[in-house]
């Protein structure tokens, strides 16, 4: 006979996923309802406003993708190009490989520019090339989190306008713990994710679309036989996804309610009650909390001694990476912090792999006493492997930014000044 699903204690301090707000797992298991019901479409459309405010647009077609955050990724890409259309990558990280990757299968012509790991892209190096590229979308990662590196976007809407280009990102790792204006910035496309800063379950995948990008599928818009009404259109050259096409998505989600799949009622749930737990404490409230545990975590393990890898000043709040010394094996200390502390840090991908850890400070463990007993914990495997570190100095760097206290001088920093 089979064991029963029971997993052992964890503090998820990765790169994610990490541990979901109680108030989710509550939301998830809660019963389920016909996905026709009239609480049932009732809760889908609040979740839709729910989302917008999330987003921080007013896009009337803000949904859910039944999926992780790789649907919506997927979703986004093979919905807004055709095969053929220019694309243009920034690459910065694995994940911009990502991008790339999909949009190939999607049967795009793939443009990237890269830039080293650990650094990020100014303006000017994207508008030159998407002059030279003349994409018909840019697709760009804000928060990757192989590197930890926080893409600037704040310029590219308006970058994107002057070429008449439309603006794609995918904020699965950034969006909550950093800010992000979709309307403001003028990004057309945004997707995300549970299982990071909103402190919720991978499997279900927000995504926001302009009017632009909207009418874009409509261009392509290509509804199913057995649900298709006379003058309902039927497309030469359909999205090449039945699953994650957005027209059809959008469809469901909308006033007609067109029968596309049945509703995962479940991470609906769980979508929904993370963005009411992030809207109720308030959007600018949540980044700041990533920013104070970021920073505390920084802090931290600066203060043991130990080099963070790549350029700080665009690091994402919610997660550092640490250069693994020379004398120790860092999937031996990784190991210790699971076994000894039952505690999760991560290492990363390509040329990072067994150079770096990644710490996590994000979602529900954004908090002061998670940052606190993951650098006591690192602390004391690093000392169990012989490597010197002063003893305590972590844990009282942290504390001290909890505190508002300059980590350098020990003075209550001035108001407004950085922790």
């Amino acid at each position: 006979m089979t064991q029963p699903v029971n997993p052992p204690a964890r503090l998820l301090m990765g790169p994610g996923p990490i541990d979901a707000d109680p108030r989710v797992l509550r939301a998830l298991s809660t019963p389920l309802v016909g996905q026709y019901d009239p609480w049932m479409t009732a809760t889908m459309t609040a979740t839709q406003e729910l989302y917008r405010q999330v987003f921080g647009t007013r896009n009337d077609a803000t949904v859910l993708v039944d999926g992780t955050s790789r649907a919506g990724i997927e979703a986004a890409l093979v919905s807004l190009l055709a095969p053929g259309d220019r694309v243009l990558v920034p690459v910065f990280g694995r994940f911009g490989h990502l991008l790339a990757e999909i949009a190939t299968r999607a049967g795009a012509e793939v443009h990237t520019i890269e830039t080293e790991w650990g650094q990020v892209f100014p303006p000017s190096v994207i508008e030159e090339a998407v002059r030279r590229v003349r994409p018909k979308v840019l697709a760009v990662v804000q928060g990757d989190t192989s590197t930890t590196m926080n893409q600037p976007l704040d310029e590219l809407g308006a970058i994107c306008e002057r070429h008449g280009v439309l603006l794609y990102t995918d904020a699965t790792a950034s969006i909550g713990g950093n800010p992000l204006e979709t309307d403001a910035w003028g990004i057309d496309v945004v997707s995300a994710g549970l299982q990071k800063c909103l402190g919720g379950p991978s499997g279900s995948a927000p995504i926001t679309l302009s009017p632009r990008a909207v009418a874009v599928l409509d261009g392509r818009r290509s509804i199913e036989a057995g649900i298709r009404e006379a003058d309902d259109v039927v497309s030469e050259h359909p999205i090449r996804s039945n699953y994650l096409d957005l027209a059809m998505i959008l469809d469901y989600w909308g006033p007609r309610r067109l029968n596309h799949h049945t509703e995962a009622a479940s991470m609906l749930y769980a979508a929904n009650e993370c963005a009411r737990i992030l809207l109720e404490e308030g959007r600018e409230a949540v980044v700041e909390r990533h920013a104070t545990a970021g920073r505390a975590m920084l802090a931290g393990v600066e203060a043991l001694g130990l080099r963070v890898f790549g350029d700080v000043a665009h690091k994402m709040h919610n997660v550092v990476a640490v250069e693994i010394p020379d004398d120790v094996v860092g999937d031996q200390v990784r190991g210790a912090m699971l076994e000894d502390h039952g505690i999760e840090i991560g290492t990363s991908f390509g040329p990072l792999h067994g150079r770096v850890w990644r710490i996590g400070t994000m979602g529900y463990n954004a908090r002061k006493d998670t940052v606190v007993r993951t650098l006591a914990a690192l602390e004391h495997c690093l000392r169990r492997a012989e490597h010197a570190v002063p003893q305590g100095a972590g844990v009282d760097a942290a504390l001290d930014v909890h505190a508002g206290l300059d980590v350098e001088t020990g003075r209550t920093a001035p108001v407004g000044a950085p922790a």
